[in-house]
């Protein structure tokens, strides 16, 4: 069945505390969603996110993003009160999420309900503990150590706590009761109501595509608790980290800095921290996207300390074996593999060994430095076809900085002889409603015909990234129907 659906990040939605969360806003965005006719909304990662903002840079692979946690439902269950959430500063601009402002704000406001939530005698909360305890008791203990080392990451602790010494890990324990307990009541509320907006999404009809990053990030609960799962040497610093090598968007490369996974470790257990971090997400997501998919064929492994990605070289991954595991173990997972970039020969046969759908960017098709080929006429049925992603720029803005070459081929592609960045943005968007990819994703700002300021990520870029925010207005009716008449004329609205 033909379906589509709209890319929009959590932290993009409106709210009334200074970044998207799962408050009304986001139950109106799923019906604003459901009248548009369409079947999905897809979201980045909603990990706890640190220097950088990036939510492919997370503290743990498992733990929900506190900044989402709904203030307003909290104000309901008489936690805290609305005077004392509009006291706090979480930014002013309505455009952009401020996360200084946020990072000293939100914490306090969350402290305070949780003093007042007598949480340690709900029972919900002592299930979720007990069964979230794999994980959640590191990144809780994780979280209250990096803060009394003043926001350090783990491998600039003391070697006694760094190496997870027994007489260490006990001192902390005790030390920081009430924090760790506090991390779980953060945990237990994101789990609470994500759970009640998905449920409302799935009653909607509405599937959520979230993302699950390849890596984990070097400052994260997940590497400090299991030094084993990585490529790390006597003193558990990496000796290898990732990235990818120099092409016509970057003459260095893309230095990403996560540690590499030790495979051959990873094959020797059956892969069960793997298993047990995709089940994790299946609880949160209908379908999950592996970013960066071609890591499971071959990686690209540079030096430790390296400065950039030049001198890093490609080394093999485990291939379809990981995936029979997961067959094995949790049965048919939904997944869309992220196959952007240049694939060799081995990639392709992994992706159509493992049957998963592939990714085709309309920005690609007409940029000369790319080497893939994802012209329409080319696709087939099982792909998902996006104008473009989080990492693009917004494709009005993306046309207006064409070179004149790429502009002319897209003109002729499109049966142009001329247009404006608007009427060609909204080409597109037919183009790739109209393929023949039975999934369609379209960032919002796309069919809003929004700029380059808008524009989610740079690749390769630190700072003013992760910010863009959506006004309450901005998604209006008129939109909405022309996105539903699209659906019917391109047979992408459910029946």
């Amino acid at each position: 069945m033909r379906k589509s659906g709209v890319l929009l990040p959590v932290a993009s939605l409106p709210s009334s505390y200074g970044i998207g969360s799962f408050s009304k806003d986001a139950y109106r965005f799923i019906e604003q969603l459901e009248k548009a006719g369409q079947s999905y909304w897809q979201i980045l990662p909603m990990g706890p996110t640190g220097y950088g903002d990036s939510p492919y840079q997370s503290f743990s692979t498992f733990a929900g993003n506190s900044y989402f946690i709904d203030l307003e439902d909290l104000q309901s269950r008489g936690w805290i009160t609305k005077e004392e959430c509009d006291a706090y500063d979480f930014g002013e601009n309505i455009h952009e999420i401020d996360y200084y402002k946020l990072y000293k704000s939100r914490e306090k406001v969350l402290r305070k309900a949780y003093q007042n939530s007598n949480i340690k005698e709900c029972q919900a909360f002592v299930r979720f503990c007990d069964k979230e305890q794999a994980w959640l008791d590191d990144y809780c203990l994780y979280m209250v150590i990096k803060m009394s080392f003043g926001g350090k990451s783990w491998i600039e602790w003391d070697r006694d706590i760094r190496f997870r010494e027994t007489e260490a890990m006990q001192k902390y324990a005790a030390k920081y009761e009430d924090d760790i307990v506090f991390y779980k009541f953060q945990q237990f509320i994101f789990m609470e109501q994500w759970e009640k907006l998905k449920k409302y999404a799935n009653e909607k009809q509405i599937e959520i595509i979230g993302d699950i990053p390849i890596y984990v990030a070097l400052d994260s609960a997940d590497m400090w608790a299991a030094p084993e799962l990585f490529q790390l040497d006597e003193e558990r610093l990496p000796t290898a980290v990732s990235g990818c090598p120099p092409d016509g968007f970057s003459k260095t490369g893309q230095l990403w800095g996560n540690p590499l996974y030790d495979w051959a470790y990873h094959d020797k257990n059956d892969y069960t921290w793997w298993m047990k971090r995709i089940a994790h997400h299946q609880r949160l997501y209908d379908i999950i996207r592996i970013d960066h998919f071609r890591g499971f064929d071959a990686y690209y492994s540079i030096p430790y300390g390296n400065e950039t990605a030049e001198h890093g070289e490609w080394k093999t991954g485990p291939g379809i074996a990981f995936f029979k595991v997961l067959w094995e173990s949790l049965g048919d997972v939904e997944i869309i593999a992220e196959d952007l970039g240049f694939l060799t020969e081995s990639v392709c046969n992994l992706l159509a060994e493992s049957g998963y759908p592939g990714m085709k960017v309309l920005q690609f098709a007409f940029d000369s430095r790319e080497d893939g080929n994802y012209l329409p006429h080319n696709y087939t049925p099982n792909s998902v076809v996006y104008t473009g992603t989080h990492d693009n720029n917004t494709t009005k803005a993306w046309y207006q900085a064409l070179v004149h070459e790429d502009r002319e081929f897209a003109l002729e592609y499109l049966g142009r002889n001329a247009g404006s960045a608007d009427e060609i943005t909204w080409a597109l968007i037919q183009m790739a409603q109209s393929s023949v990819a039975s999934r369609c994703i379209i960032p919002l700002q796309d069919y809003l015909l929004f700029g380059e300021e808008t524009r989610i990520n740079t690749p390769s870029t630190l700072g003013g990234n992760w910010t863009w925010r959506l006004e309450r207005e901005d998604f209006n009716e008129e939109l909405i129907m022309r996105i539903r008449q699209m659906m019917k004329l391109y047979g992408r609205i459910r029946k």
